[in-house]
């Protein structure tokens, strides 16, 4: 593997085709601007017990949506959509997926037998050799640029820079490395597999997708408040179950950007294909309505400002019960008023009147008829 190509995605020109599963390569997950779309495939290599043992993983993403995966440690290893989208692929391409999932298996172990031997490194501990590659396009499926990356042992290894021609290499072995695709003009076939066929793929993606990919959530936000027992105030700023992941959390305080005595969770998924994220704030007793959270995000028509709401005192129970007896007390005075002054009209009238009148108090009365 050391003297010539490295692992080509240009193999992979018939499939359809960050999160690495073991995380090592979320620093090398790109910014997406809005109004943009990516496909990035992660293949990670864990080796142990001497090459032995090993897990290799493959999964591909459209955004932020998997659409495919593989794990070589399954009870039936094979290639398997994880997109709805996905299903409609015959029997046969996910033949073809999870054979080129075994022979990048391959590639990349060999790749990491060069490397552990040029540092002269023991082949009995953990070991991991990741790749990342894919592109980016913008409205219309016009290129956006490039991705091919590969990460040794959770470290930068060597990258293709974005002008898809040159290297960045890392260390010894990645200098070897460099020379030797420079050699292959490993770096302009490379050029031809992003800048067509990975564009082509991906706008298959986004048509076959649409009602999944283009859609845009707006996140559901509030903000919660929680004191500590050595009485420092927390007000933390929640986004959940939106789409895309893209999303802005900011503290402010009196109209100024908040810096300090803020963390800021990265964003998640939600296990729906929604995401969440939170910010918070540490401030003091006293002064939360200073500070507001501001939320930006795609399904928002602008974003918006939030603050944390004091919840509203509950009327004591007392209250209410000595409103229930004067209450009480005031109807059985009127009725007891309206009797005596029917029964002292009574006295001039007729007692068919009196009855009458009894009888259409009957409701009011706080007695049961004796």
């Amino acid at each position: 593997m050391l003297g010539g190509k490295g692992p080509n995605p240009e193999q992979q020109k018939d499939s359809y085709p960050r999160v690495a599963s073991q995380g090592t390569l979320s620093p090398f997950y790109p910014t997406r601007p809005a109004c943009s779309h990516t496909m990035l495939f992660f293949q990670t290599l864990l080796t142990w017990g001497g090459f032995v043992e090993y897990q290799y993983t493959h999964l591909g993403y459209v955004d932020d949506t998997l659409f495919m995966g593989y794990n070589s440690r399954a009870d039936k290893p094979m290639m398997k959509p994880r997109a709805p989208w996905m299903h409609q692929e015959k029997p046969e391409f996910w033949e073809y997926e999870t054979q080129r999932a075994l022979n990048l298996t391959k590639q990349l172990t060999e790749e990491l037998n060069a490397v552990l031997h040029i540092y002269n490194q023991n082949k009995t501990g953990y070991h991991t050799v990741q790749m990342m590659h894919g592109c980016s396009v913008l409205l219309g499926g016009y290129f956006r640029r490039g991705y091919y990356e590969l990460n040794y042992d959770g470290r930068d290894y060597i990258a293709l820079n974005e002008d898809l021609s040159t290297w960045t290499a890392f260390g010894k072995a990645a200098k070897i490395i460099r020379y030797q695709w420079k050699i292959w003009d490993f770096a302009e076939s490379l050029r031809t597999y992003l800048e067509e066929t990975c564009v082509e793929i991906l706008q298959k993606h986004l048509e076959k997708g649409k009602e999944i990919l283009l859609r845009t959530d707006p996140p559901q936000t509030h903000v919660t408040h929680n004191a500590s027992t050595d009485g420092k105030i927390t007000l933390r700023c929640w986004a959940l179950d939106f789409y895309p992941a893209d999303i802005t959390l900011t503290w402010q305080r009196d109209g100024d950007n908040q810096t300090q005595d803020v963390e800021v969770m990265d964003t998640r998924p939600s296990g729906d294909g929604t995401f969440q994220k939170w910010a918070a704030v540490v401030v003091p007793p006293g002064e939360e309505q200073r500070y507001t959270c501001h939320v930006n995000h795609e399904g928002l028509p602008e974003p918006i400002t939030l603050r944390w709401d004091p919840p509203q005192l509950p009327v004591p129970i007392m209250t209410i019960v000595i409103g229930l007896g004067l209450g009480a007390v005031l109807m059985g005075a009127v009725v007891t008023f309206l009797i005596w002054k029917r029964r002292t009209k009574s006295k001039k009238g007729s007692g068919s009147e009196f009855l009458s009148l009894w009888e259409h108090q009957a409701p009011l009365r706080m007695c049961p008829d004796m």
